[in-house]
């Protein structure tokens, strides 16, 4: 049975992506970053972009692992006034 990563895109980035989510193998120890690379080649990473994995605020560079779930989305902005 394959290894797997839990893909999640939010918001404007779901958009820019045209999906939801995705899974990619865990076949080697790959960064957040590298997730991205992997599943989006024809869309650059934005440079503001929000990561977590399995919930909790993550660096670009974090590791993930078999059965993590990242999620990508945009900073938010705005709020009450």
């Amino acid at each position: 049975m394959p290894m797997l990563i839990k893909v999640r895109y939010f918001a404007s980035l779901r958009e820019k992506v045209g999906r939801s989510g995705d899974s990619i193998e865990a076949a080697q120890i790959m960064t957040v970053q590298d997730v991205w690379q992997a599943l989006n080649q024809d869309v650059p990473l934005p440079d503001n972009v929000l990561v977590a994995i399995n919930m909790d605020y993550a660096a670009l560079d974090a590791k993930v692992r078999d059965g993590d779930e990242v999620a990508f989305f945009p900073p938010v902005t705005g709020g009450w006034r």
